[in-house]
């Protein structure tokens, strides 16, 4: 399988979690220590790790930098790391604590200007553009608010400033284990063939995962489906040794 699959570990009060549907009263425990979590990814030959900082989300600044460093420095996974992250010090501070890349989404579409210049300080292979859809337009500030941009709107943004990664959720399927919004992914992969369009949201089954490499798209984030046993690490082991 050419689909890279990337699992996501969602953070709350240091603990492994997942929101359905990016509800903060809709919580499910998985790991109180995410490392935990993260080794047997590693062990399953993962390279990528999705990690979500939903405390930062909430107050609008990383809160979790303890966890990713443990996570960083205790496994070789790649660590894409979002949440919070609104300043420049804060981005600073998320790649000190071992991400390798970051993950912006409420400040690209509230500041986009500062946007542009960490793309051209830091360039588009470290930063990622979160585009999470709640009916079609953006929502920022940890799902909780809606904006007047289209995915579509918000690459082509930062196209030019080289935007080369984004991750695209929709919400509505977040956690909610009903197949991915593929038509979407697929559309956006065709529109902007430069950049890489990460799947985010819905992933049931394996099946799923063969849909969308089919359709063309090139990584996913898987978390649910993961924790609930629908896609278990001995399949997902077996995948990657045989690539």
């Amino acid at each position: 399988m050419k689909l890279e699959i990337i699992p996501a570990i969602d953070l709350i009060d240091g603990a492994c979690v997942r929101l359905t549907q990016g509800d903060y009263a809709r919580q499910t425990t998985y790991f109180r220590d995410p490392l935990d979590a993260a080794l047997r990814f590693e062990e399953a030959g993962v390279r990528r790790l999705h990690m979500v900082d939903l405390d930062g989300a909430k107050a609008q600044r990383p809160a979790n930098l303890a966890v990713l460093e443990r996570v960083a420095t205790r496994t070789s996974l790649e660590v894409q790391y979002g949440g919070g992250i609104k300043e420049r010090t804060s981005l600073c501070d998320v790649f000190s604590a071992g991400a390798r890349r970051a993950v912006c989404g409420s400040v690209a579409v509230r500041d986009p200007e500062r946007f542009d210049a960490w793309l051209d300080e830091f360039g588009g292979e470290r930063l990622i553009l979160g585009a999470d859809l709640r009916d079609g337009r953006v929502a920022v500030q940890g799902w909780t608010e809606s904006s007047a941009w289209s995915a579509e709107e918000l690459i082509d943004r930062f196209l030019a400033r080289g935007l080369r990664q984004v991750i695209c959720t929709d919400i509505s399927r977040d956690g909610m284990l009903c197949g991915p919004a593929t038509d979407l992914y697929a559309a956006l992969q065709q529109r902007f063939p430069d950049v890489e369009i990460t799947v985010s949201g819905g992933v049931s089954a394996w099946a799923d995962l063969e849909t969308l490499e089919r359709a063309g798209l090139r990584s996913v984030i898987v978390g649910k489906a993961i924790y609930e046993g629908r896609i278990t690490l001995k399949e997902l082991k077996r995948c990657l040794q045989n690539e």
